[in-house]
């Protein structure tokens, strides 16, 4: 180190696109003597009043209106709310329209893990800006992506009626369930894209990942007979357990002033918790389906990941998962003769939860008598994760504070990424800047 590099120094890293992320926000970044002292990560959510505008409406419209809330995971936003509502009306969808329900979210995860694993996230670790820029040097790996994401959403539309924004899921089930050789269909292009990403996860794991890795409170649904997308109860890396209606009592929201996304802690002693992949997989690895398993398996990972960085093959693990499952689901399915189970309005709350792909999406509805929403909460995954973000970026950068601007600059994005932020829908900006003194 050169006399001048130990001098007190202030330098400023402005990134005016935040790429391959959803979502508005800003990282400041304060070192001296070589710490970081400040690391905030600050979202900028245009407001979206979802919450505020539910109250007042049709305890049955709340599916259509929140599936609004998000274009790429918008099953997630139904079924939750779903399963809320059919909590208070003392409605149970099992049988084929919960096989349907399962299914559905198989699509969205297919369509969701593909999009971020080829075009978001890759690139970070081949050397690429973009997903353009790679695929003029591996064509290959970019089609598979679209295709993959083409499968998924082809799934979500026979389902749902479209991909972006279903209009066939409700409250008690379905509109339509669809007849099985809708289904049929499908099996021939999933039995393709599933030994593909056999063969492509062998690829991904000789990656070169950053020897980083970080002791999480990880925390997911869990099911006793199955790897959880739809349902389950809520579960975390200490041993604890609690139906979903416990998650209020678990975590606590709060609201940071450089931030529109409010802030998650756990409610027991203040820390951040993790959700998404690394927490589903590894409070669940055992409940993989076997050709999910054997991938994780060659993959080299093992029961517990705690590399953010290696969420690209737990994500890859889960997409074999998701077209292993369809598959499933698909050979043994057999259309209901009704659609929807019926339903009484009552006064009542209810709870729901379930597995986005970036972690839970946890719904509280409270209706009165008449079917009328009167109060209602959403949390959305990455809020959740906003904080374990922050705590991410302060320990990866620490050690780095030796090199130059844009390498850094390029691992403070990729940490970002690793989580797939889904921060906004609008708008892809992050203004970073770092002193250093």
């Amino acid at each position: 180190m050169s006399e001048s590099d130990s001098k007190p120094q202030s330098r400023t890293i402005a990134v005016d696109y935040l790429a391959r992320v959803e979502g508005e926000g800003a990282l400041h970044l304060v070192a001296e003597g070589g710490r970081v002292t400040r690391a905030e990560l600050r979202i900028f959510e245009p407001p979206r009043f979802f919450e505020g505008f539910l109250r007042g409406r049709d305890f049955r419209e709340a599916p259509d209106i929140t599936a609004r809330i998000c274009g790429i995971c918008p099953v997630a936003y139904q079924t939750s709310a779903c399963q809320a509502m059919e909590q208070i009306v003392g409605v149970e969808v099992d049988g084929a329209l919960r096989l349907l329900r399962r299914l559905l979210y198989c699509g969205e995860w297919i369509e969701s893990h593909g999009l971020h694993i080829f075009m978001l996230h890759l690139p970070d670790f081949l050397g690429y800006p973009d997903a353009i820029t790679l695929g003029r040097d591996r064509p290959e790996l970019v089609k598979m992506g679209l295709r993959i994401k083409k499968a998924g959403n082809s799934l979500m539309t026979a389902l749902a009626g479209r991909e972006i924004h279903p209009i066939n899921v409700r409250v008690g089930g379905f509109y339509r369930a669809p007849h099985r050789h809708e289904l049929t269909a499908l099996r021939e292009e999933f039995e393709y894209c599933l030994t593909a990403m056999e063969g492509i996860i062998d690829e991904l794991a000789s990656l070169r990942f950053p020897d980083f890795e970080r002791d999480y409170r990880f925390m997911a649904l869990t099911h006793p007979d199955e790897y959880p997308i739809d349902r389950g109860e809520l579960a975390r890396s200490d041993g604890a357990r609690a139906g979903v209606e416990a998650y209020d009592e678990w975590l606590i929201e709060h609201h940071e002033e450089r931030s529109t996304s409010l802030h998650s802690y756990c409610a027991a002693d203040g820390t951040a918790v993790c959700l998404g992949p690394l927490a589903r997989y590894a409070l669940n690895h055992e409940r993989l389906t076997p050709r999910a398993a054997a991938a994780a398996t060659r993959a080299g990972l093992d029961a517990v990941c705690r590399n953010p960085f290696k969420s690209i093959l737990v994500r890859s693990v889960e997409l074999i998962f998701a077209f292993e499952e369809a598959l499933r689901l698909l050979a043994a399915y057999e259309r209901p003769t009704a659609a929807c189970v019926p339903f009484t309005a009552r006064a009542g709350t209810g709870y729901g939860a379930s597995e986005a792909p970036r972690g839970i999406c946890y719904h509280r509805y409270s209706i009165d008598g008449h079917g009328v929403i009167t109060d209602s909460k959403i949390v959305a995954p990455t809020s959740v994760n906003q904080r374990v973000i922050e705590e991410d970026l302060r320990a990866f950068a620490e050690p780095n504070l030796h090199l130059p601007d844009e390498p850094l600059r390029d691992y403070l994005e990729q940490a970002i990424r690793n989580y797939d932020p889904c921060i906004s829908c609008s708008t892809h900006f992050l203004d970073l800047t770092v002193e250093r003194r």
